[in-house]
């Protein structure tokens, strides 16, 4: 081995100029590629007999016997065949690096003395890299106009985490939306601030930042990890057995004072008999649940559930929360917004010298605010639109290399490109009752406008047409009744159209009978009549009283001997001398106030 390493040393000291070299991974010196093998098996040998330094290898080898063991020659034929660097090995998690108080390297010290008393082992992460000699440090830009990034990723532009994810804040100071929550002076702020996090539910639409506050809190609890613990979970992938190993860890943390804050995504996915999991546990206070649901707690979760957690309701992002919130997420593409004013005056050039990074893509505020504006509150579409935005002025700035200075994107290509395809509604959640109940309220107040948007927003959203036939075909005599006989006749028929033409040629037929059913006469007589009839049916104390004899009808001999049927006539109740009603109820009028 020493004749290896003195070859070695010569090989670096003299080198050829014929043949080509390369860098050994261990001892950064460079020998021919025909020798880089041998040697690298050398020197790793020689570290790995440092690091076991109680073997009786190593301990041969300081005590001067140059003679290899079969230990050694051993040792030294399984470092060639895990650690050739011509193999495809995996890569270890550390790299030993020796090196002597002087700053000598640990190959030019093994020439001088072959004991290494005064060797120190580095151990160097992988993600922590040391420059060589040969490659220096890289100096920062030092630019004086250089500004803070306004986000916290670091990938590429190329990679493929959703913009939503890769701009998510994780400080409640730059949280955008939802002041009724999150505001200086409101219940939760206060709490988080002070540390106290409660048990709570939060409920709101999709991309309304209910995921953003729950990696907020994780954030805190990562901040004082002595006191908190957070965990998350999916309900669309964890199960019961999850939540009790959760439960049971939080058990054991509670011994020692640290709390345990489960998040479970998705709440509403477990049924009601698989949230009583959560019930004892969150009265012991042996986890703090923050649970997050697009649906109406009223009715996907448990009351007993409901009884122990806040409900922190959230709504959607205006047009002005997701102008910021897009408007922060421009610097991930290196993408600068032309404010109007740039836009309406071509002589004014936009300042860039306040940035930290040299704009590859201008997009007009226009478009962006067209973005906000058509992502019906959604921040995660808002910046997904965004995302193929940008990155389709990449790729048209790639193609055209004649081109130079940054790529403009306007509105024109976004619009062609991206368009409106969806509208919130959940054919079975509150958006399709709201939505109904809008257009009935709306034909009641004999408002054909709304009654006509509230159609066609049902329609466009996907709403069964027999659906809104169907309630349109009640609102005809609960609402209009006699004061236009014919509504509800337009409404059956109605009905009858849209099965035999269907969508969406049935779009004008629905819209139709919507806007007449709102424009026709108003009288609900009937329905307050029938409302106030079946309350007396339903409040009728003991037995219900019997049809008088000369209404019952009388086909048998039987009957007629029985006397029904007996004094009835034809005429008019104020000339027959008959009553119609049932005993005791003769003087009863259901039409008056």
């Amino acid at each position: 081995m020493a004749s290896n390493s003195s070859a070695s040393s010569i090989d670096s000291a003299q080198p050829s100029t014929s043949s080509p070299k390369t860098a050994c991974p261990v001892c950064e010196q460079w020998f021919p590629i025909a020798k880089i093998e041998q040697h690298v098996d050398d020197c790793l040998t020689q570290n790995a007999a440092v690091v076991r330094s109680d073997s009786p290898v190593l301990q041969s080898t300081e005590r001067g016997t140059s003679t290899p063991t079969s230990q050694q020659q051993s040792a030294k034929e399984a470092a060639k065949r895990n650690f050739s660097i011509f193999e495809r090995s995996p890569k270890p998690a550390t790299a030993v690096k020796r090196t002597r108080s002087n700053g000598q390297s640990a190959s030019s010290q093994a020439k001088d003395q072959p004991q290494q008393t005064s060797d120190q082992i580095n151990i160097v992460s992988d993600d922590e890299e040391q420059p060589t000699e040969s490659e220096p440090k890289k100096k920062p830009r030092t630019d004086e106009n250089a500004a803070k990034p306004t986000t916290t990723s670091h990938l590429p532009p190329d990679s493929n985490v959703p913009l939503a994810e890769r701009v998510r804040p994780t400080e409640i100071e730059d949280y955008v939306g939802q002041e009724q929550l999150t505001g200086q002076s409101t219940i939760f702020r206060t709490l988080l601030d002070s540390g106290t996090i409660p048990s709570m539910i939060l409920w709101g639409p999709p991309g309304c930042g209910k995921t953003t506050l729950a990696n907020i809190i994780a954030n805190r609890c990562k901040q004082n990890s002595a006191t908190f613990r957070f965990v998350k979970l999916s309900a669309t992938m964890a199960g019961v057995a999850e939540v009790k190993e959760v439960v049971k860890v939080a058990k054991n943390e509670a011994k020692f004072k640290r709390r345990t804050v489960l998040f479970m995504d998705e709440i509403h996915r477990f049924n009601k008999l698989q949230q009583d999991i959560f019930l004892p546990h969150v009265e012991s206070g042996a986890i703090t649940l923050i649970g997050a649901t697009t649906e109406n707690p009223s009715f996907s979760l448990n009351s007993a559930l409901l009884s122990r957690c806040r409900v922190m309701v959230l709504e959607k992002h205006t047009v002005e929360s997701m102008m910021r919130i897009l408007e922060r997420a421009l610097p991930e593409y290196e993408a600068f917004m032309l404010p109007e004013s740039v836009n309406n005056n071509a002589d004014e050039v936009p300042d860039f010298s306040k940035l930290p990074y040299i704009p590859r893509l201008l997009i007009q505020e226009e478009t962006v605010r067209w973005l906000a504006e058509t992502c019906d509150g959604d921040a995660r579409i808002g910046l997904n639109s965004l995302q193929l935005a940008l990155r389709s002025g990449e790729s048209s700035s790639s193609s055209s290399s004649s081109s130079s200075g940054p790529t403009m994107i306007t509105l024109e290509a976004v619009r062609e490109g991206i368009k409106k395809s969806h509208l919130l509604y959940d054919r079975k959640g509150d958006q399709h009752y709201d939505i109904i109940s809008a257009l009935h309220k709306s034909i009641r107040a004999s408002d054909d406008n709304a009654a006509l948007y509230w159609a066609t927003r049902m329609i466009a959203s996907g709403e069964d047409p027999r659906y809104i036939c169907r309630r349109m075909i009640r609102m005809a005599s609960e609402d209009i009744g006699l004061a236009d006989t014919n509504a509800l006749q337009v409404a059956t028929a109605t009905q009858a159209a849209v099965s035999t033409v269907g969508l969406p040629e049935a779009d004008c037929i629905i819209a139709h009978c919507a806007v007449y059913l709102a424009r026709a006469p108003k009288s609900r007589e009937v329905y307050e009549a029938y409302k106030r009839c079946r309350a007396a049916i339903d409040d009728w104390k003991g037995p219900m009283p019997g049809v008088p004899l000369h209404l019952r009808n009388a086909p048998t001999k039987l009957m007629r001997d029985l006397h029904y049927g007996t004094g009835y006539n034809l005429l008019h109740k104020d000339e027959s001398g008959l009553t119609y009603m049932p005993e005791g109820l003769e003087d009863e009028n259901y039409f008056s106030e």
